[in-house]
């Protein structure tokens, strides 16, 4: 039976619990002060957990993190299985060297062993190696293999989008449905907070197909429209209008968020000194058609900036990616900022180093949402940052599965203003309603009074 784990609000410890249904018990050991014995049901779990979300999601600064749980999420409620996954690198110069190189890097980040993105990316830096040492022939053999090891790797990740595109209509829709609903929960700001910053570890285009359909706009460094080009200049560019009979600023316009890929898409490509993204649709099967254009045609797998790819010289190896690492870093380590992550693992350092600088600052707090924890690398993760009171933790099945998530736990914005303006208006009404309506319910007029003493 699977374990669940909740932190949130004043929790001094987790709490552990199983589920049956929409019964929890929690398990021996776990005590929650807001509980009056073991069991409880989702109301007692969404009262706790949705007032939480919906607060802080409203703080100054809101940013979501989103790994590989959320292809796998979504993919498997379209096809009824996970996201295709990553196979082995074939080599045939080198592959024992590779091997232990990738597997010492996978260790070293907190993984049992080396994937696939280990391999191509200590593959590239022998590559590099190979060069510099003149050995042409075997750096010709590597990069060769390298080129085939790319081009799987990008199919690979278009097969996931392709499960996705691919899937009976009625799925698909449901599929999607959810995620826009997930995404709209984190996007639906009032205009008077900062935008949304969407981050990301994923290579497909989940992100920006539900983007799409939800009517989301998503700012991000590339400009143009035919072939856009990665810019390092990046300008607060923001989305206003104006309303009828406005004299003073324009408002800013709902449903904007800005997005930041921190490994890299699989429709980027390297086009001598310029980063481009082509027009890829979702769930295409081979990169390769799309890369017969000009100022393409010298372009091939081994150009795509993805994560694992080591371009020529180091300018480019760290370019763009010390760029997007930089808006992670400047959007969440602000005051008064809250960081959301779903399905992310915290098996990438260089990400989990941002984390531990942005809870430095009392004022911020890390929400982390998994559907589970197989590694352990989460709750160590936790036990590291030493930080309890900012961190939340919602963590299992019963409370990260994406459709239960949204239904339940997720704050939704839309409605909630409205209910705001209800309550206001019904609070207003009670000093004009007749007395034997006022006597109906004398309890609540006296506790408004005294909140307002």
């Amino acid at each position: 039976m699977t374990v669940n784990t909740l932190k949130i609000r004043d929790d001094h410890q987790p709490l552990r619990f199983t589920a049956e249904g929409d019964a929890f018990k929690l398990q021996d050991g776990s005590q929650a002060a807001w509980l009056t014995g073991k069991t409880f049901g989702r109301k007692e779990l969404r009262n706790r957990i949705e007032p939480w979300l919906t607060s802080l999601f409203q703080s100054e600064h809101l940013s979501l993190l989103a790994g590989s749980g959320l292809t796998h999420a979504v993919h498997y409620l379209a096809a009824g299985k996970g996201a295709a996954g990553m196979g082995a690198l074939a080599l045939s110069h080198h592959q024992t060297e590779i091997n232990q190189a990738a597997a010492k890097a996978a260790e070293a980040a907190g993984r049992e062993k080396g994937n696939l993105e280990d391999q191509l990316r200590v593959a590239n830096e022998l590559l590099r190696g190979l060069e510099i040492l003149q050995q042409k022939t075997e750096a010709e053999a590597l990069r060769t293999e390298l080129q085939t090891g790319m081009r799987d790797f990008a199919k690979s990740i278009l097969k996931s989008e392709e499960g996705i595109a691919g899937a009976a209509e009625d799925k698909r829709e449901e599929a999607f449905n959810t995620l826009v609903t997930f995404l709209m929960s984190f996007a639906s700001r009032t205009g008077v907070r900062d935008r949304l910053n969407i981050f990301t570890t994923n290579y497909d285009r989940l992100i920006e197909a539900g983007a799409e359909l939800a009517g989301l706009h998503l700012l991000d460094r590339f400009l143009g429209k035919l072939m856009p080009i990665f810019r390092s200049s990046r300008l607060d560019l923001d989305m206003h209008y104006n309303p009828p009979g406005i004299r003073g600023e324009p408002r800013y316009l709902e449903g904007v968020a800005r997005y930041t890929k921190l490994h890299g898409s699989v429709d980027w490509v390297q086009t001598g000194k310029d980063i481009r993204r082509i027009g890829l649709p979702f769930g295409a099967a081979s990169v390769e058609p799309y890369l017969q254009a000009p100022g393409l045609s010298e372009a091939s797998a081994h150009e795509l900036m993805i994560y694992p790819n080591a371009a020529k010289d180091r300018e480019t190896a760290d370019y763009p990616y010390v760029e997007l690492f930089r808006d992670l870093a400047a959007a969440v380590c602000r005051p008064n900022s809250t960081l959301v992550t779903y399905g992310y693992s915290f098996g990438d350092e260089h990400i989990n180093r941002v984390i531990r600088d942005m809870l430095t600052i009392p004022s911020t707090h890390l929400v982390v949402i998994s559907y589970d924890d197989p590694l352990g690398r989460i709750m160590q993760t936790y036990q590291e940052l030493g930080r309890p009171s900012q961190i939340s933790l919602l963590i299992g099945p019963a409370l990260a599965d994406l459709t239960t998530l949204t239904e339940h736990y997720l704050p939704k914005p839309a409605i909630d203003k409205t209910t705001f303006r209800m309550s206001e208006l019904l609070k207003q009404r009670m000093g004009t309603e007749p007395q034997s309506a006022k006597t109906a319910a004398p309890e609540v007029g006296a506790s408004d009074e005294s909140d307002l003493a």
